[in-house]
Order: C-alpha cells, then sequence, then structure tokens
C-alpha cells in the first residue's frame, strides 16, 4: 500500500472520528442548553413575584425548588376560564399560579412584545385582584444599552408593582411607559396607569407599552374573573 494511499486512509479515518467526536458534544451541549433555558425561565417566573432576589445567585437546584413549591402552570381558555395543559386548544393562552399555602397570591403571563431592534421577553405578575401589577421583569432583548437596555434593570422594573391594568371608573386601560417621569407628564387620575419612562429611549417604551397593551387585552377574560372573585 503506497504512503498517499495511507494517507487518505488516515485523513477519512480522522475525519470520521472528528466528526463522532462533534456530534457526541454538540448532543451533549444541546441538553445542557435545553436545561439552562428551562432553569432560566424557571427563574424569571419567580422573580417577577418576588420570590428570588436580583442581588443574589441562586443554584439550579434551589431554583427547581422554589419554582415547584410555588408555580403551576395552566392555561386560560377564551372565555378567561382556567384548564388543565390536557383540555388546552390553539386558542389556549399560558399561565402561571403563584400559590402560597394552597393560596392563589398571584398570576403571571408572558411578555412577548415588539421592541426597537427585537424582542422583548419578559413576565409580568398580576395580583388576584386582577388588576394591580405584583411584579415586571424582562430576560431576554436587543435594546442599546444604556438606553433602551434600561428595561432589564431593577430600578425600571420596581416600577411596575402596584401600578393598575384599570382606570378609576373600572374599565381596562394597561399599563404605559411614559415619556418621562410620571409625575411631570401624566395628569393624576391617570398616575396609576403609568410607570416613568427611560431617558432617549423613546421607541422602546412604546413598542413595549403596545406589546404589554395586546398581551393584557388577551388576557382580560381570565382578569375580569378574578376581579369578579
Amino acid at each position: 500500500m503506497s504512503n498517499s494511499i495511507k494517507s487518505l486512509i488516515f485523513a477519512a479515518l480522522l475525519c470520521l472520528i472528528c466528526s463522532i467526536l462533534l456530534t457526541t458534544a454538540s448532543s451533549g451541549l444541546q441538553q445542557f442548553q435545553e436545561r439552562n433555558m428551562i432553569i432560566d425561565k424557571h427563574k424569571n417566573i419567580l422573580k417577577s413575584v418576588g420570590l428570588i432576589k436580583t442581588d443574589r445567585s441562586y443554584a439550579a437546584d434551589e431554583v427547581d425548588r422554589l419554582y415547584t413549591e410555588n408555580i403551576k402552570q395552566r392555561w386560560v381558555d377564551p372565555s378567561g376560564r382556567l384548564i388543565e395543559e390536557s383540555d388546552r386548544s390553539e386558542q389556549s393562552l399560558p399561565v402561571y399560579l403563584f400559590v402560597k399555602n394552597n393560596a392563589l397570591e398571584a398570576y403571571i403571563v408572558p411578555i412577548n412584545s415588539r421592541g426597537l431592534w427585537g424582542r422583548i421577553l419578559g413576565y409580568l405578575a398580576i395580583e388576584k385582584d386582577g388588576s394591580t401589577v405584583a411584579g415586571f421583569t424582562v430576560y431576554k432583548h436587543a435594546e442599546t444599552p444604556g438606553l433602551g437596555g434600561e428595561i432589564e434593570k431593577k430600578w425600571f422594573q420596581k416600577n411596575w408593582v402596584g401600578k393598575k391594568l384599570i382606570d378609576q371608573g373600572g374599565d381596562f386601560v394597561s399599563v404605559g411607559i411614559a415619556k418621562g417621569a410620571v409625575k411631570d407628564v401624566v395628569p393624576a387620575d391617570k398616575r396609576d396607569n403609568y410607570v416613568d419612562g427611560i431617558s432617549g429611549a423613546t421607541l422602546t417604551g412604546k413598542y413595549l407599552t403596545a406589546g404589554i397593551k395586546e398581551t393584557l387585552e388577551e388576557y382580560e377574560p381570565v382578569s375580569i374573573k378574578f376581579r369578579r372573585n
């Protein structure tokens, strides 16, 4: 067997071995990445209702425990009725219930809004009264750091707590982002429905305001049921 043939066989075997190793590594990494995505999702759901603090780190097992003990995933049908996953249809919407000592404390809805440079993903928690924001978190976005990117910061997200989805007459209006400080640009009777805006990020605020309103309109049937109860 000539040296050239041996070299070709060696190269082919090397390529085959490398291909097998890369495939194995890719498969293993994919499982690891999927696991991390689930943990990150659960962490942000917990964060929206204050069960996870932003100033400390949490091991994956601790996140799993907190989520299992406090959060129950359900679905909402078009009439606003809570249903199990087995009863869901194409029109059903996911909702996460924060349950403490067998009592409902809040429900959490996923946010998927347009942003200036891409989608803004997060969670909005609403108290069991169906009207008051319990928390807000953003876990993925492509907004400009220092400008629209401030939506991921604690100072911005904490401003949502206590805001109202309904006006003083009880009608749904959602929660909007003001073009500046609420106290300076929003009439007193509407301040409960706005959070302070971000300087230099008007479009981010505009798109996120619209995206949240669209989401809350979809969940309004279940919110009405909570208000009545």
